[in-house]
């Protein structure tokens, strides 16, 4: 039963390495592999000297960071909170609600973010008015320095209630008979959680923040894109971005696939260290 996927496996994972070679040559799609001029490490060398690319490594972690720790600590939250209540038709209408807007393509949660934001009737701009926080509308996405926040929030509002599943069904592994006790000996509900909830699914949020640290440089590529404009560029653009725009636009392959390259190497080298960080600590771990 696992023939095929290894097949697939070697074929769409391991058969594209061979276009590693790229990133080692000056690269034109019109000669043959034997006419590729050689470069060696030339065009890793430019990378790390583009101020461009070192901006969007800087935006990329940034965004990533943001992600991780907003991420966590509401999806932690909700999945508590969901877990303390006893109404079950509450508890089943909340998650669905928090569960709908993962399933809303990106397009799609793009516009209804812009149309939010926008200054023209935005429901946010609307609401700041009429608490009297700001004294006129604010154009929340021509501006760089609150895109990383917009983002933060949008990837929170999209997929929270999808990061909650997994917490939730840890949770149900925990013996009902700590709870039980704890309460005879009088633990109140917030020292429960704090002692036996949060120690209950902390394996399961160690294997969580190993695989996503294995992914730290991958910050997303659709919201970045549909929300970001000319005037947000400076904080907008990631690594996935820029190897669209040097690889498609710029037609340079070369660069493209180094910084590809940077991003796999990096992310191994994450996910290798936080798992023999984990290892050490007596921690849970991938492998």
């Amino acid at each position: 039963m696992s023939v095929p996927f290894l097949i697939w496996l070697f074929i769409f994972k391991y058969v594209p390495l061979w276009g590693w070679t790229i990133a080692f040559q000056n690269y034109r799609p019109a000669q043959k592999f034997s006419e590729q001029t050689w470069v060696g490490f030339d065009q890793f060398k430019f990378l790390f000297q583009d101020e461009t690319f070192l901006r969007v490594l800087r935006n990329t972690l940034a965004m990533s960071t943001i992600n991780l720790v907003l991420g966590f600590v509401t999806a932690i939250t909700l999945a508590i909170l969901l877990n303390e209540l006893r109404q079950l038709i509450f508890k089943r209408v909340v998650q669905t609600i928090s569960y709908l807007p993962h399933f809303v393509s990106w397009v799609v949660a793009a516009s209804i973010i812009s149309g939010a934001l926008s200054t023209d009737g935005g429901i946010v701009n609307f609401v700041l008015l009429k608490l009297h926080l700001i004294s006129e509308p604010i154009l929340w996405l021509g501006k760089g320095e609150y895109f990383w926040g917009i983002l933060g929030l949008s990837e929170v509002w999209k997929n929270v209630g999808w990061n909650t599943i997994i917490f939730l069904a840890a949770m149900t592994t925990i013996d009902p008979a700590l709870y039980e006790s704890a309460e005879m000996d009088g633990a109140g509900r917030f020292q429960r959680i704090l002692h036996i909830t949060l120690p209950g699914i902390k394996p399961v949020f160690i294997i969580l923040l190993i695989m996503n640290l294995g992914h730290i440089l991958e910050s997303g590529f659709e919201p970045q894109y549909l929300l970001g404009n000319g005037m947000t560029a400076d904080y907008s653009e990631n690594l996935d971005i820029f190897v669209l725009k040097y690889g498609i636009s710029l037609s340079n392959f070369s660069i493209a696939t180094a910084a590809g390259i940077f991003k796999t190497v990096v992310s191994f080298i994450f996910l290798i260290s936080a798992n023999q960080i984990a290892k050490r600590a007596g921690e849970a771990r991938l492998f």
